[in-house]
């Protein structure tokens, strides 16, 4: 290969062909499809609290292991981590640095509705919750990216005035008359 002119070799300067911006599109691409995210601004703030998480690790790392303040925080952390459901036990610091934007994509609303199997697809309980056909506890619920924590998962249901409810109740022979009034 010939040696670069000047010109060429001041446009390469801020050129870098080993990584390209684009690398990382493409798990971003394969969450926001995975879980029908439908802004990217969703992705990038579950990033940037994975972001937080782990660089808040690093910081307990760097204290010394018998430190009262850091086996505090990190029980804290692990804790909060443990009840919204993003880490499945609170055994060690090293669940915690190592989340991901899936695990916590994994808690929103659309997601546990198909775990749960109130809908067959992420596509259709979207479009339900959009509806406002779901409520969590007692509140109805019209936000896809609603994010479900572990003591929550179990009062996701359906709205009581709702046409699916009257034909789960239905099908169940649980449809009471006076409820339809």
């Amino acid at each position: 290969m010939r040696p670069l002119k000047h010109h060429e070799q001041k446009l390469l300067k801020k050129v870098n062909l080993y990584s390209w911006k684009g690398d990382a599109n493409i798990r971003e691409a394969k969450v926001i499809r995975r879980y029908h995210l439908q802004d990217r601004s969703d992705y990038t703030s579950y990033d940037r609290i994975r972001g937080m998480v782990t660089r808040l690790c690093a910081k307990l790392k760097t204290l010394p292991n018998d430190d009262t303040f850091r086996i505090a925080m990190t029980e804290q952390l692990l804790e909060k981590l443990y009840n919204m459901g993003v880490i499945n036990d609170k055994s060690s610091l090293l669940k915690a640095e190592n989340i991901t934007v899936s695990a916590i994509c994994r808690r929103r609303l659309p997601v546990l509705m198909v775990r749960s199997r109130m809908a067959e697809t992420i596509k259709i309980a979207i479009t339900l919750i959009e509806t406002g056909q779901v409520r969590v506890g007692p509140n109805v619920v019209t936000d896809p990216a609603f994010l479900v924590t572990r003591s929550m998962e179990d009062f996701v249901t359906w709205v009581d005035t709702g046409k699916i409810r009257r034909a789960v109740q239905k099908y169940n022979d649980k449809l009471d008359d006076f409820d339809l009034l």
